[in-house]
């Protein structure tokens, strides 16, 4: 049998090219899950700080917040609430108090005023939309917005959230009762302080928080409620009560009659006499 001669055949070598061509072609061939960071320098995703905005705050003390945490002037975050497009009900006029809800938000090198007021709002009307809260709003010839606006008052008046569905009971009994709330706390807000020392003639002052000359609730809420305060608002405690009073700290008094009120009042003002604690809030009439 004859071969067929054939000539020796050469190796071929790859080129520089080739090689880098051959070297990334292996790549692809084990996903690009491992090349992309080869070809990006092996970034790596920016981790979120956080912005806590705990409850009960009013606007001015979030918008300070969000200033702080972006490292921006004084005001910044203030401005941006005309031009944030929030999703806010025609009753806040624009007015974003008792919205920004409280919770913990990331922030990155992203976050703006107005990306950080949204994700707040957005989340504020969540909760109110939340079945229970919703339903028991509807339940009690609420709007959403009156019902933030009932649960900033909780937020603010009592002591702990194992008092809410009582301070809640209080504010419904008033306005079932076409009386004025007398809530010190609104009466703060009107006069920009936290104080529990309301004096008579804080009591008349012209303001349409003045929630002892003026009857219903508030015109806005008054600060940023959480999901507790809101829960109370919608549903309260069953009771009789029209006043209360934290005595002292663990120890708010509920009360149906004014004279039994009083009775409460005049201890909290012995305790407060005697050196006591001076954290005591007072509730309807308290004074």
């Amino acid at each position: 049998m004859r071969h067929e001669y054939r000539p020796p055949q050469r190796r071929s070598r790859l080129t520089r090219r080739g090689r880098l061509a051959l070297f990334l072609g292996t790549l692809f061939a084990l996903g690009a899950a491992v090349l992309i960071p080869i070809l990006h320098g092996g970034e790596v995703p920016e981790t979120p700080r956080r912005l806590l905005i705990p409850e009960g705050q009013r606007a001015p003390q979030v918008y300070a917040a969000i200033d702080r945490e972006l490292k921006l002037p004084p005001g910044s975050t203030k401005a941006a609430v005309a031009t944030a497009g929030l999703a806010l009900p025609a009753e806040a006029k624009g007015n974003p108090e008792g919205y920004l809800f409280p919770a913990t938000y990331p922030v990155t090198s992203k976050s703006t005023p107005a990306t950080l007021l949204t994700d707040m709002v957005r989340t504020a009307n969540r909760k109110l939309a939340t079945r229970a809260v919703a339903d028991g709003g509807k339940a009690h010839g609420m709007t959403p917005y009156q019902t933030a606006t009932l649960a900033s008052i909780i937020e603010a008046e009592a002591e702990g959230r194992a008092d809410m569905g009582k301070v809640a009971r209080v504010v419904h009994n008033r306005l079932a009762k076409s009386m004025p709330l007398q809530m010190d706390s609104t009466i703060n807000y009107a006069l920009n302080r936290s104080t529990v020392d309301t004096k008579l003639s804080d009591t008349r002052i012209d303001s349409p928080f003045n929630t002892y000359a003026r009857q219903g609730l508030p015109p806005t809420p008054i600060d940023s409620p959480g999901l507790e305060a809101m829960a109370a608002a919608v549903a309260p405690t069953p009771g009789d009560w029209l006043f209360f009073v934290t005595v002292k700290p663990g120890d708010t008094r509920f009360s149906a009659t004014y004279e039994e009120h009083r009775k409460h009042v005049a201890e909290f003002n012995r305790i407060r006499a005697g050196g006591g604690s001076r954290t005591g809030q007072a509730g309807p009439a308290g004074k």
